[in-house]
């Protein structure tokens, strides 16, 4: 499929599509012409990139976690790799959460003390 065709099966543009591909993480081949050439697969793909975006994983991360995703509601093999990188993640989340938790209590003590 062409790239026009996988941005309205994913509902994503076609320069993020041209994005993801620059970054590793989705294959084409070029047709004679010159247009790039998209398996059925590619919309799955796609919609594992999306997810994995979603959860705040870098393109660097997802390109070694695709090989080890699978299927429509991804699972994941949990590979050392997959599981350090998934663990460093959920860390780097935790971190995060303590940081605005002081904010959010520094923030309340200031107005408290009006």
């Amino acid at each position: 499929m062409q790239i026009g065709e996988l941005s309205e099966r994913t509902d994503v543009s076609p320069r993020l599509l041209r994005y993801y591909e620059q970054q590793g993480l989705l294959d084409s081949t070029r047709r004679s012409n010159g247009y790039r050439d998209y398996s059925d697969e590619a919309v799955d793909v796609v919609r594992r990139i999306r997810l994995l975006l979603e959860a705040g994983l870098t393109t660097e991360s997802i390109r070694s976690l695709l090989p080890c995703i699978h299927g429509d509601q991804p699972s994941i093999e949990l590979c050392a790799e997959v599981d350090s990188i998934l663990r460093h993640e959920v860390r780097a989340i935790d971190d995060e959460v303590d940081r605005l938790t002081k904010r959010r209590e520094t923030l309340r003590g200031l107005l408290r003390a009006e």
